[in-house]
């Protein structure tokens, strides 16, 4: 009997946790909306947002959506970068290049998609 209850808890975890981090689960909801949140309160555009989100959340891991973190303008900074340089500053304190490199393909193959939408094309 003891068996058997120890064998249904297990599986009661295992389909708890199953449904806390499969593709479309709680865990993913609550950091694609964290995502969205955070793209929309640094000025992206809500059509970019709802576009961004979802594959930023695809691609990289906690940890480095996280980093991305820090391209948030601090205390002597605008809230947009006004040259390249202030740019590129940004992007080397993230300290990951491959959530630069996807925050870059992402945000640059939402801007076509909207752009073509806006368009009508």
């Amino acid at each position: 009997m003891r068996n058997i209850i120890i064998l249904v808890a297990v599986l009661l975890i295992g389909l708890g946790a199953w449904l806390l981090l499969r593709g479309d689960g709680v865990v993913e909801e609550v950091t694609e909306a964290r995502v969205a949140e955070a793209l929309l309160d640094n000025g992206v555009p809500p059509a970019m947002t709802q576009c961004m989100a979802p594959r930023l959340v695809d691609r990289l891991s906690i940890a480095q959506l996280q980093k991305l973190e820090r391209l948030a303008p601090r205390a002597n900074e605008g809230a947009v970068p006004t040259n390249l340089d202030e740019a590129l500053d940004r992007m080397r304190r993230v300290g990951d290049d491959q959530a630069v490199e996807q925050l870059v393909l992402v945000s640059g193959r939402c801007g076509i998609e909207v752009g073509r939408g806006l368009l009508g094309l």
